[in-house]
């Protein structure tokens, strides 16, 4: 019998998701004979039951579109917002995949997505998933769809920053993409040549920072550039966020887990401008002109690059191969040149992080880039 495919992006959108679409529709179509439709917005779609048809001519031509072609949100299906409350829809979504007659649904996405997927796979859905995001977060897969097109696009921008931060002798900041991971940033600074590269996993200290930067002006390079992972913090905020993170683990009720919740808010929103404060600091220790510049979301958008077009086409394609054997509740995950799939469990909420003795952050060092620390 025809199987039926229903496929959704969810969580924030990112370079490659329409050529993975694309792959996995024109695989289950040409090679498996199977029915593909759409579920438009991520899980809140599958939720309202609106889906669109997913033929040979609306997968034709999307292979180097940025964006999805399906749309997207950040909704849970066990905590979504319905007429100003958060409810459970689990069932509502169980539902709905049963009236779409749906055999297997396929969600693209990151971290929250592998959650979220694990969580109607134990409701009794064949979900199966593939990792993208820009951050390189994804636990199990050597590599996340989104990243490298990212990684060219924060690269060209420090590679620009050179020349307006040489000419005018200043420290330019750059702010790059990565809450609770450094890849981007890592990534980027090391092959646009930043001078001082800082993301989450390693804390810095402001002082050492500074140093090295008027070691640089001694020897005659009047500028420096900076770049730092949204995510990065000082000593000092890493050891606030630590104490609060750690009374939420030790909260023996649902009061004292409100208020240890209360607290890591109140210093995320205090840590929301920290890279403006670094800015400014960095100006006042070394008496040098300091300049922000914040990439934000443009790193997400436009058009994938040749190695996420071949990556999302090769987890898609994998992905209708896994659907016609039967395979589900797991992710196609990059192995190598190929792909391997990894049960939900080992993937939902794990993060891929930057280990503090990796090769990149090594080369870093030797190339003579500070990364905060000494």
């Amino acid at each position: 019998m025809t199987k039926h495919i229903g496929i959704l992006t969810s969580g924030g959108d990112c370079p490659g998701l329409n050529a993975a679409i694309r792959a996995v529709g024109k695989a289950a179509q040409g090679v498996f004979n199977m029915e593909v439709i759409g579920i438009r917005d991520g899980f809140r779609g599958l939720m309202e039951n609106r889906t669109m048809e997913l033929g040979r001519e609306t997968l034709s031509g999307i292979l180097t579109v940025g964006g999805t072609i399906l749309g997207t949100s950040r909704e849970k299906p066990y905590r979504m917002l319905i007429g100003g409350k958060e409810m459970d829809v689990t069932d509502a979504i169980v539902a709905n995949y049963e009236q779409l007659h749906l055999d297997a649904l396929v969600c693209l996405g990151g971290g929250g997505t592998q959650k979220n997927a694990l969580h109607l796979k134990e409701k009794g859905l064949n979900v199966i998933t593939l990792p993208k995001t820009i951050d390189n977060d994804v636990a199990m897969t050597d590599v996340t769809f989104g990243f490298d097109t990212a990684l060219g696009i924060a690269t060209e921008a420090i590679d620009r920053l050179h020349s307006t931060a040489h000419s005018h002798h200043r420290i330019v900041v750059v702010e790059i993409m990565g809450h609770r991971a450094g890849w981007l940033a890592l990534g980027s600074g090391i092959a646009g040549g930043a001078d001082v590269i800082l993301i989450p996993e390693i804390a810095y200290d402001v002082a050492k920072i500074a140093k090295a930067i008027r070691e640089r002006a001694k020897s005659g390079k009047h500028f420096s550039i900076v770049a730092v992972a949204e995510g990065a913090m000082s000593i000092q905020d890493a050891a606030a966020l630590q104490k609060a993170e750690s009374k939420k683990e030790k909260a023996q009720n649902k009061a004292d887990k409100k208020k240890a919740k209360a607290a890591i808010a109140e210093w995320e929103l205090r840590h929301a401008g920290n890279t403006l404060r670094l800015t400014k600091q960095l100006e006042e220790l070394t008496g040098l002109e300091s300049r922000l510049t914040i990439l934000g979301y443009v790193q997400r958008g436009g058009a994938p690059s040749a190695v996420d077009r071949l990556l999302s086409t090769r987890l898609g394609t994998a992905c209708a191969d896994l659907i016609n054997e039967g395979v589900f509740g797991v992710m196609v995950a990059a192995r190598g040149e190929g792909t391997e799939p990894v049960p939900l469990e080992k993937v939902a909420g794990k993060r891929r992080s930057v280990p503090v003795n990796h090769p990149w952050l090594k080369s870093a060092r030797l190339v003579g880039t500070s990364l905060g620390d000494e």
